[in-house]
Formats: structure tokens, sequence, C-alpha cells
């Protein structure tokens, strides 16, 4: 038995669905993951801030203990 015209036009419509839905889900999927690595990236700079400002702390207190008479 052949299939309508409406059957064909049925099937057209659901695979062309699918196929959107798809590719909208893999696009989400790059999407959500190149935001998770920003965040990453944002938050090990953040922790390289912070780290290369106590480095610098602790180099001006040791300076300053080993050279007391220094004004800075």
């Amino acid at each position: 038995m052949a299939l309508s015209r409406r059957e064909i036009a049925k099937d057209v419509v659901q695979q062309s669905a699918e196929a959107a839905i798809s590719t909208a889900g893999r696009i989400s999927a790059i999407l959500f993951d190149g935001a998770r690595r920003i965040t990453t990236e944002i938050g090990t700079f953040g922790t390289e801030i912070f780290e290369i400002r106590e480095a610098s702390k602790r180099a001006g207190e040791d300076a300053e203990a080993a050279n007391p008479d220094d004004v800075v």
C-alpha cells in the first residue's frame, strides 16, 4: 500500500522537527559548556590575583622586617 500525501507530509514535518530539536540541543550544550569554561577561567584568574596580592603583602612585610629603618 502506497503512502498518502498527508502521511508523507506528516513524516517530513516530524523528521524536520526532530532534526531542529536535536540541533538546538547540541547548540545549547555548546553554549552551556562555554559558559562553564568562562566561569572557571574567571575564577582561576581571581585566585591568581588573590595569591599575587598575598605574596606582595608578605614580600613587603619581609622587606620591612629586614630593613626596619627604611621608610616606604
